[in-house]
């Protein structure tokens, strides 16, 4: 049999996965994370899910390729909507996309009741991190690890969370930074924060030049200007 290797990026996020988890891999492309999991005995089940016909097709080849059928469930829809109450699924993977897409897909499958809310969620937002940590503490989620890495000259945060018993109150730095990442400020977090303070400065010279200067949005990037300042000092 083949054997799968991830990339970094997913395998940190495959190293998030609990033993024993019924999986559900969302955006799952060729199924190379719940491939890797099956094989490696990881996880009980998974459900495979694609939006585009393209990377279902791929995804299915795969797990065809590695006779994987009876654990992974390759699934053609949007988002949640590929899965069935009998999957009783207790983790949910969505990496590779967009903050505002990753709330869309976890608060359409709530509102569809194709999740409970307590699945252990692990999410790699591509941008907009901030958005995913302000709608898991709206969901009353604790964030309990993140990762950042780097790899092919991108930058990546990968988040885990858990339901929890009280509303986690976040701050400020910890919704735009990370609660751990903060904390720990491993060279590629300082790397990243140093080059979106020069953006940030930029986007602020540009729009105090402008005719007619929006006071509200420049007033509301030097706050960020200044935190991200005061986080890599």
């Amino acid at each position: 049999m083949n054997s799968v290797n991830l990339s970094e990026r997913l395998q940190v996020v495959a190293d998030y996965v609990e033993e024993g988890a019924r999986l559900a891999d969302i955006g799952s492309d060729h199924a190379y994370l719940p491939c890797y999991l099956a094989q490696n005995k990881h996880i009980d089940f998974a459900v495979a899910g694609e939006i585009v016909e393209g990377p279902y097709l791929n995804a299915v080849n795969e797990v065809s390729k590695l006779h994987l059928e009876e654990i992974v469930a390759v699934r053609l829809g949007d988002g949640l909507r590929v899965l069935k109450e009998e999957d009783h699924i207790t983790t949910i993977t969505i990496a590779g996309v967009g903050g505002p897409l990753i709330k869309r897909i976890l608060e359409e499958g709530k509102q569809l009741k194709k999740r409970s809310g307590q699945e252990t969620l692990i999410l790699q937002p591509n941008v907009n991190e901030r958005t995913v940590r302000q709608y898991l503490m709206k969901e009353e989620y604790e964030i309990v690890a993140e990762t950042i890495i780097e790899e092919n000259d991108k930058i990546y945060e990968i988040i885990k969370a858990k339901t929890s018993e009280t509303r986690q109150e976040y701050s400020e730095k910890d919704l735009l930074f990370g609660p751990f990442l903060s904390k720990e400020k491993a060279l590629v977090f300082i790397k990243k924060w140093s080059s979106e303070a020069q953006k940030t400065n930029y986007i602020l010279e540009q729009m105090k030049k402008a005719d007619q200067a929006d006071s509200v949005k420049i007033g509301e990037l030097e706050t960020q200007l200044d935190l991200i300042k005061e986080m890599i000092k």
